[in-house]
This record gives structure tokens, C-alpha cells and sequence, in this order.
């Protein structure tokens, strides 16, 4: 009998046979559990972490049940034009959620983003918003009423870098915008009354969570001045009575813009996932969550029934006071700037 056609060389044919046809199946299995599983980036402003932890799991349930797709939303946090430069440099985001426009634009201009995803999402493509206000130490020792306040010489602030932190430039401009209204239009007060702003300022940390630490962990300074939204996320996490919340008679409209990274999105196949996360934002699941975050929210419904949260406030926007922010950023935050010279004087 020939060695080929012993009964233990076909029994071992017939094994591997077998072997490959399962390990076939197994990679066609595998392939599809691959298939129904998905990974996408959200890359946002730093302080807004635990905002997008509570969304992340309420979308998941919603794409699981929709798709069949098991979703992981990853998070990364910074200050946002940090945030914008990272990706630039190579961090795959599929979509950000940032807190200033010129950190979308920069991407658009880039190629990143769509240059007209503005026009994608309603609202600017910002579901939310809010403005720079104060948190003081409980009781306003201070007697903290208005950015006036500010610039006595017995206050200290806290509050980011406008070089580096969205939230920050939102203050720089709000408290220029007033001094613009209270001095009538003269840039020279204006530039005057920043500066000793500027001057009181103890600390310029990188970004709005830094800010906070500086000023609720160290205890530095009087004021602490970011969102809105983050004057009474930090109220509502400490003992009663420790801080107040103080919001000025005018301030800044401080959208939170929203965009898919195109350029990403399509090299990872996330575009559909990316795009569904970006319309949620509006529907009113996250609009309640958003606006349990102490943020200002579009939605009708939400809006009616958390109106009693956010005292009244004369709100002016970028474009009215300095044109646009592709302006602001060319006069005020571009090299040798008005910032610039405002900080130097």
C-alpha cells in the first residue's frame, strides 16, 4: 500500500482540512465581530470632560440600538488651541467639540475640517453656550459686582492664557467689549483697562481646568474667571456656601462649535458614526444633559424648563464689537497684537 494512502496520513489530511475550514470560519467570525464594533475620538476643550462622559454612554445606547454596533467613544481634554495643534500633528481626532471657533477654523484651513461646517450643524454649529462670569470665595468678601471690579488694585485673578486657552480669549474679548461700551468706543481706555485686568491676574495657566485647580485647590486669588458653566459645575461639587457666582452686566457669547474632521473620519470609516454623534448634540436627550451641566442650550423645551438657572445678561458676540474672530485673532491674539502690547505696557 502506498505511504500516501495510509489510513493515518488521510485521517491527517482530513484534519487539516478540517483545521483550515475552521480556522476560515473563525477569521470570518472575527471579522464580523470586528465589523460590529466601533471606536471613534471626541477631542474637546478641557473642562469639558465630565460633560462628555455623561454623553458619551446615553449616545452609545442610542447607536447600539439603532445599529447593532457596540460604540467606544474615546475622550481626549486640553486647552483647546493646544487641542487643535495636536491634531495637526498627528492626533487622530474624528471629531471635535471645542469652545472657540478659530480652533475649528485653523483645522478647516488646513484641510482637516470641511470650510463650510459651519453651515452643517444649526446654530454655527454650536449646540450649546455660554459666558466668561466670576466665581468668588464664598460671601463675595470682595464685594465683586461687575468687570470694573477687576481692575482694582486690591483683587486678584485667576484666569488661562489667552495664548492658549479658548476660555481665556472669551475673557480677554468680554472685558474689552465692555470697556469699549463704558469708554464709548476709545481703544486707548480700553487697552488701559485690560491691562490692569491683565496686571492682576496671579496665575496664567494653560487652560480652564488649570485655572480652577489654581484657584479652588491652591486658593489663589479673589476671582476666577471662566464659563458660566463652570462657575456652577465647581459651586454644585463643593460645600455649600464656598463660592458665589457672579455674572456681569455684559458679557461675551461664547459658542461651543462643533465639527466632524473630515480628513480623519474618512480614512477611519467613521464618517456615519461621527456625523450621528455631532446631530445628537442638538436632540433634546443631550440638550437636558448639556444643560444639567449649567451650559445655555438651544432646544425649546429645555430651554423653558431650566430658564430659572441662568440669570438675565446683556449678551454681545464677536462679530458686532470686533468684526469677526478671524479679525479679533489678526488684531488682538496674532503676533505683536493688541494682546501682545497690552501685556508688555
Amino acid at each position: 500500500m502506498p505511504l500516501s494512502s495510509t489510513p493515518f496520513l488521510r485521517s491527517s489530511r482530513v484534519l487539516v482540512r478540517s483545521l483550515g475550514a475552521a480556522a476560515i470560519a473563525l477569521a470570518g467570525f472575527a471579522s464580523s465581530a470586528e465589523a460590529e464594533e466601533q471606536e471613534i475620538l471626541n477631542v474637546s476643550y478641557d473642562i469639558a470632560r465630565e460633560l462628555y462622559a455623561a454623553l458619551n454612554p446615553v449616545f452609545a445606547e442610542n447607536w447600539q440600538a439603532e445599529t447593532g454596533e457596540t460604540l467606544t467613544i474615546k475622550q481626549s481634554h486640553a486647552g483647546s488651541s493646544k487641542q487643535a495643534r495636536a491634531i495637526l500633528q498627528g492626533l487622530q481626532a474624528d471629531l471635535v467639540t471645542f469652545n472657540q471657533v478659530l480652533d475649528v477654523q485653523i483645522l478647516a484651513d488646513k484641510g482637516f475640517v470641511a470650510q463650510d461646517w459651519q453651515q452643517k450643524l444649526p446654530n454655527n454649529a454650536s449646540p450649546y453656550y455660554s459666558l466668561p462670569a466670576f466665581l468668588v470665595r464664598g460671601g463675595n468678601p470682595k464685594g465683586i459686582e461687575d468687570w470694573d471690579d477687576l481692575t482694582r488694585d486690591d483683587v486678584e485673578l485667576v484666569f488661562p492664557n489667552p495664548k492658549t486657552s479658548g476660555n481665556a480669549r472669551y475673557t480677554y474679548l468680554a472685558a474689552y467689549a465692555y470697556a469699549l461700551d463704558k469708554f464709548g468706543g476709545d481703544e486707548a481706555a480700553a487697552q488701559e483697562f485690560v491691562g490692569k485686568i491683565l496686571s492682576n491676574v496671579v496665575v496664567f495657566d494653560t487652560g480652564g481646568r488649570g485655572a480652577t485647580t489654581s484657584f479652588v485647590e491652591r486658593e489663589l486669588g479673589d476671582v476666577l474667571i471662566t464659563f458660566e458653566a463652570e462657575v456652577e459645575n465647581i459651586r454644585a461639587s463643593e460645600d455649600e456656601g464656598a463660592f458665589d457666582r457672579v455674572v456681569p452686566a455684559i458679557s461675551l457669547l461664547a459658542e461651543f462649535p462643533v465639527a466632524l474632521v473630515d480628513k480623519v473620519a474618512d480614512a477611519r470609516g467613521s464618517r456615519a458614526v461621527g456625523e450621528a454623534y455631532l446631530d445628537f448634540l442638538y436632540s433634546k436627550d443631550a440638550q437636558e444633559v448639556i444643560a444639567g451641566f449649567n451650559n445655555r442650550v438651544h432646544h425649546p423645551e429645555v430651554v423653558a424648563a431650566t430658564a430659572d438657572k441662568f440669570p438675565d445678561v446683556r449678551l454681545i458676540t464677536v462679530e458686532e464689537v470686533f468684526g469677526s474672530w478671524a479679525e479679533a485673532q489678526e488684531t488682538h491674539f496674532g503676533e505683536g497684537g493688541t494682546l501682545d502690547r497690552v501685556f508688555t505696557n
